[in-house]
């Protein structure tokens, strides 16, 4: 292909958009205008038009056919892969609910372990230091539902996220994992669409689709970047488009997936265990332990750093029992 080939895209493009019976209607235009305003038809001698056309279209047919080919087989390995992710997915909720129990019984030994350090400081301590320990706890206490009352001011007018941690619109639905987004588009066509009948333009900020001919069901500035050679999609059962857009940053929820959406509260995204395991081991340890703080935090109980401190004191303590820790202070 030359810039040459390219030259009068936009012109026949326009040309094509403006003949609704498709490239039907469009040849039967050129022909006629090559019967009415030229001697194509005669001017070579008999059976020369016919051979030309011929020539020019056994020329190009091998290019259309290749082009088909590679991008059916390119559409085909993006499904792949998309089924793969899906499958994936599915083969890990066995190992969600083995992680969900294993927490489960940290949380238990971390309560347990808390609750006896808590006991033996509390039996050495003074009256005078346990009313100190006190007044700090109701301040804390005051703190953070000052905190909370703050955030709770910030999140007004925001969506609640659904089950995926997207939000249900009137014209899509959308989901998303710390990794992608993916968003379900009815077409709400009369007929089984195919990739033929629709429009998607993805870039790394925009997102644009819909069906031909119609006005775009979404077209709109994206929040974040997106990875534009793992971005995919395809339609499924003719009537459902599903676009599916790899995060650039895959440490942070979006609130919208076009910027003139409403937005949803990111506070109360609540990913899944199985998700972390695309991540890599640093950023994964990160997230879970995060995660078990949050957790920690939710039921009263020490953070992993609270933990480790609070084993470090009761070890140090057994290993000196001549040591009098009642007017010690444990933050």
């Amino acid at each position: 292909m030359t810039k040459n080939d390219e030259k009068f895209d936009g012109m026949l493009l326009a040309m094509a958009q403006q003949h609704e019976g498709g490239v039907q209607d469009l040849l039967d235009t050129i022909f006629s205008f090559l019967a009415r305003k030229t001697d194509f038809y005669t001017g070579g001698g008999d059976g020369a038009a016919k051979k030309l056309v011929m020539d020019i279209f056994k020329k190009h047919e091998d290019t259309g056919v290749k082009k088909a080919e590679t991008e059916n087989a390119e559409r085909a390995e993006k499904n792949r892969k998309h089924m793969e992710k899906i499958e994936k997915k599915r083969k890990e909720e066995e190992d969600i609910a083995q992680k969900m129990e294993t927490d489960q019984r940290i949380v238990e030994l971390s309560e347990e372990e808390a609750e006896k350090l808590q006991e033996e400081i509390d039996n050495k301590k003074a009256e005078g230091a346990a009313s100190s320990s006190s007044t700090s706890s109701e301040s804390n206490v005051k703190t953070e539902a000052a905190d909370e009352e703050e955030e709770d001011e910030s999140e007004k007018g925001k969506l609640k996220p659904n089950s995926g941690n997207g939000a249900d619109l009137a014209n899509y639905r959308w989901t998303q994992t710390l990794q992608e987004v993916e968003v379900r588009v009815p077409l709400k066509a009369k007929f089984t669409a195919k990739p033929k009948d629709v429009v998607v333009n993805i870039s790394k900020k925009h997102l644009k689709c819909g069906l031909k001919g119609q006005t775009s069901i979404i077209d709109g500035d994206l929040p974040h970047e997106v990875k534009l050679e793992e971005s995919t999609w395809v339609i499924e059962d003719g009537k459902t488009l599903l676009i599916n857009l790899e995060k650039v940053n895959k440490m942070q929820w979006w609130a919208n997936i076009v910027t003139s959406d409403p937005e949803i509260s990111t506070k109360k995204v609540c990913p899944e265990p199985s998700k972390l395991s695309d991540l890599d081991g640093e950023t994964r340890g990160l997230v879970e332990k995060m995660m078990y703080d949050q957790r920690q935090k939710e039921l009263g109980l020490p953070t992993s750093d609270e933990q480790k401190k609070q084993d470090v004191i009761k070890k140090f303590m057994e290993q000196h029992p001549e040591m009098d820790f009642s007017k010690c202070k444990f933050n």
